[in-house]
């Protein structure tokens, strides 16, 4: 999503002069820029003004010290009032402390994800805090809602060991009769946290409004947290201020993050709304729901990564164990075909390579150069693909498989030969170098800073990084 407002952003730093004060002349045409790519990025006009006079304030006049360039010394500047922009330092947690049932509100416009995020909120609550949750859906409007919700509640619920449940359907009731039913059977069957699932509308009308008044006048919700759609751009901010008004909120959920919107949302919500950020989702997988770290943002526009981001994305979603298995087996010298499968699962588990590299600091160049490139988990869904046809023996004893064997193969998986050559060459060099830094000793220490995970690193040989090209491009 902010992709774009990096790639201007890194240009105006670069093209700052050298020297050891930050002269106003430079100053002046790095924020002409700024200004420019923030408003290309969508932020609204008055956050720009704001966020352009403050960095002009601190950065005019200030020295550059030894080793830093005066593009750094400006991305210093810029990136703390980025930070302060987007609601400042460290992730704004959901108030837990009250008294159980807690009541969660969830409000917004029809198609913002609310449904979803219910369940994606759910999960979050019900695995990571142990929390006993009941879902309630009050949109009596839109056909299926509450059978949508009630699905969702199954399938979170089968992960969370029955965790998460929703509130049994009675046809006929209306909005607040279902809010008064779901906090009843809150107290009455133990939960900690009911979340309530409202109506939206295409539009914000009256009616809608007064509807969610009467909701948040029965249920007094600890939370109320509007779910808005981050491809909307400025009109998510819109909607955020007129909820605000109407009905306060607690804080900010943004859905669909990893769209291809210019992000401008994000930037301005925190200081037109005065609310913060609290989640983002980013898919539909039900795990797709994260905490909002300012810093984190402001590091990935400004291309200084979210290595943070990326070890606890790590730490969540890779199987420990099933990495645990493969280094051993790797320091035995018995890596097979079977056990790069088990490595494309893991990093399919982290999503895209484009946005593993967007965490990475540095990489943003790296992905210009790339650009045109699949770097997509298709590359390694077509590894798969190979691997799948052969036999057990093949994928235990790669060099067996001669010419014969490889028609087959290609037959089989909807590939060509010279895809299987180039897959079998690559796997034949990554044991050839697990082989050489084994007996170097220096396969256990890359396993051990690498909890485990190993083989990763060659994995992204041949995927048009440093050193290698696209097996399939």
């Amino acid at each position: 999503m902010f992709e774009q407002l990096s790639g201007r952003m890194s240009k105006v730093f670069e093209g700052l002069s050298r020297g050891e004060r930050l002269s106003e002349g430079d100053v002046t045409e790095a924020m002409r820029e700024v200004r420019l790519a923030m408003l290309e990025a969508d932020v609204a006009l008055p956050v720009v003004r704001s966020f352009v006079s403050k960095v002009k304030e601190r950065a005019v006049g200030g020295e550059v010290l030894d080793g830093v360039s005066p593009g750094q010394a400006v991305a210093k500047i810029v990136n703390d009032a980025l930070i302060e922009a987007l609601g400042g330092a460290g992730a704004v947690p959901l108030n837990l402390s009250a008294p159980a049932p807690i009541p969660y509100l969830l409000v917004g416009l029809q198609g913002a994800g609310k449904t979803t995020t219910a369940g994606k909120l759910a999960l979050r609550l019900a695995s990571r805090e142990r929390k006993k949750v009941l879902l309630a859906s009050l949109d009596v409007q839109r056909p299926a809602a509450q059978l949508q919700l009630q699905q969702i509640a199954e399938q979170v619920g089968g992960r969370t060991n029955g965790l998460v449940t929703s509130l049994p359907i009675e046809q006929g009731q209306g909005p607040v009769e279902i809010a008064r039913r779901a906090l009843d059977a809150g107290r009455r069957e133990g939960f900690d946290i009911v979340i309530l699932d409202t109506a939206g509308r295409l539009a914000i009308d009256e009616a809608l409004m007064d509807e969610v008044r009467q909701v948040r006048d029965v249920a007094k919700p600890v939370e109320t947290l509007l779910v808005v759609d981050a491809m909307t751009g400025q009109d998510a901010v819109n909607t955020a201020q007129s909820f605000k008004d109407q009905i306060g909120l607690t804080g900010v959920i943004m859905s669909r993050m990893d769209g291809d919107a210019r992000g401008g949302a994000a930037l301005s919500m925190k200081a037109v709304t005065g609310e913060p950020i609290k989640f983002t989702g980013s898919g539909e997988k039900m795990e797709a729901l994260e905490e909002f770290h300012p810093e984190r943002v402001a590091g990935r526009i400004l291309g200084l990564g979210d290595v943070a981001g990326l070890v606890e994305k790590a730490s969540e979603q890779l199987d420990q164990e099933e990495g645990e298995r493969v280094a051993k087996r790797m320091l035995a010298g018995k890596f097979d075909l079977n056990d790069y499968v088990s490595q494309i699962n893991q990093i399919n588990r982290l999503g895209s390579i484009s946005g593993i590299l967007g965490m990475l600091p540095g990489m943003g160049k790296l992905k210009d150069k790339l650009a045109g490139k699949d770097l997509d988990t298709s590359i390694f869904n077509r590894h798969k693909a190979i691997i799948s046809s052969m036999t057990a023996q093949e994928r235990s004893a790669p060099e067996i498989i001669k010419a014969s064997r490889k028609k087959r193969i290609a037959l089989g998986s909807g590939t060509s030969v010279p895809e299987v050559n180039r897959l079998l060459k690559q796997f034949s060099e990554m044991s050839t170098m697990m082989k050489r830094l084994n007996k170097m000793g220096g396969l256990s220490g890359l396993m051990r800073g690498m909890g485990g995970a190993g083989g990763l690193g060659d994995m992204f040989k041949g995927m048009g990084g440093p050193g290698g090209r696209p097996p399939f491009g």
